[in-house]
């Protein structure tokens, strides 16, 4: 009955994933994107050094003065009845001791129909997780240097089966303020599961990202250029429906080049007017774009949007992120400015 139940979820999780690192470890919900920013560049931007409080969820050697009091809260549904969100806070205590930094990472499955091992049904379940970071940021003296770290305590619910983890993300920022250059690099979900589901001991998404951004000097745009999952070379799988029929009955997969999985490590992303009142933001996931492409059809996959829009001390954000024809996501954020 377990068994049954749990494939579910475990379809689930690969489709969060999209990819052969997928399905691989539990807690996938911890690289989710944290924000419409985010989202709107590609999902995974680690170089954002400025107001945005969401930012820290994803690097924390972000956290900085310029967050301090800003509160903010986001919301966006994926595919049929899951739904997930996150909220960050930030504090300056004082210019010495620096700022702190609490986020929340929350997903939702909705409600599955139980079934036994004779298809007959047993009540409906859930499922569901979060994971609470607390995160704090140092700057190397007499550089340009911004090093820090996120503790996570991580709860996992599945049906009737409980599971608690904790794991941390250590991450860099270098800034290049004459040529406006940001460099980043984060090791993220670095942990272990503190108690199991039914007594098998699972690894989590352990992730190393790096990026470098630039804001032009003649032009209102930052450009961003991410490389994700840095800790595996081999991202790529053959797709079956890619596969070549011999004419002996045969088939031949899909091959992968070495371009190609190289690109699938890359994520580009723009923002125009940035630190303006009104922003608009584009990216492009090479890796979601080929991984989930239709044959012969232009599904447009990989491509995300959005927009920003101050109004005093609130901030609205939206993004729209394409996956394939039948599934796009949207997600919406709010940000106050307490002081």
């Amino acid at each position: 009955m377990f068994k049954n139940r749990y494939l579910l979820l475990i379809l689930l999780y690969t489709t969060l994933s999209f990819s052969q690192i997928g399905g691989k470890y539990t807690y996938q919900f911890l690289n989710l994107v944290t924000s419409p920013r985010q989202a709107a560049l590609g999902g995974k931007v680690v170089t954002l050094y400025d107001y945005d409080v969401n930012q820290a969820i994803f690097n924390p050697a972000t956290i900085n003065p310029e967050m301090d009091n800003h509160l903010s809260a986001n919301y966006g549904n994926y595919y049929g009845e899951v739904a997930y969100g996150t909220a960050a806070y930030a504090y300056t205590w004082d210019r010495h001791v620096q700022t702190f930094h609490v986020g929340v990472n929350y997903v939702d499955y909705g409600t599955f129909e139980g079934r036994d091992e004779a298809g007959l049904i047993t009540g409906d379940f859930t499922g569901s997780e979060i994971a609470l970071s607390l995160g704090y940021s140092y700057n190397v003296p007499y550089t340009d240097l911004y090093i820090g770290a996120n503790a996570k305590f991580i709860s996992s619910t599945l049906e009737s089966y409980h599971s608690f983890g904790a794991a941390v993300d250590i991450g860099a920022i270098l800034i290049d303020e004459d040529n406006d250059i940001n460099y980043g690099l984060v090791i993220r979900n670095a942990g272990m599961q503190l108690s199991t589901y039914a007594g098998t001991r699972e690894q989590l998404p352990l992730e190393i990202i790096a990026g470098i951004s630039q804001e032009m000097e003649n032009v209102p745009l930052r450009w961003h250029i991410t490389l994700e999952n840095l800790q595996q070379w081999n991202i790529a799988f053959s797709n079956p429906n890619r596969a070549e029929q011999g004419i002996d009955g045969g088939t031949t997969e899909e091959k992968v080049s070495f371009f190609n999985n190289a690109l699938r490590h890359v994520i580009l992303g723009a923002e125009f007017l940035p630190g303006k009142s009104f922003n608009l933001r584009v990216g492009y996931n090479f890796r979601r774009a080929e991984e989930l492409r239709l044959e012969d059809k232009r599904s447009f996959s990989g491509i995300s949007a959005g927009v920003g829009i101050r109004f005093g001390k609130l901030r609205f954000d939206y993004s729209y992120s394409r996956y394939t024809l039948a599934a796009n996501t949207s997600l919406f954020g709010l940000m106050i400015n307490l002081q």
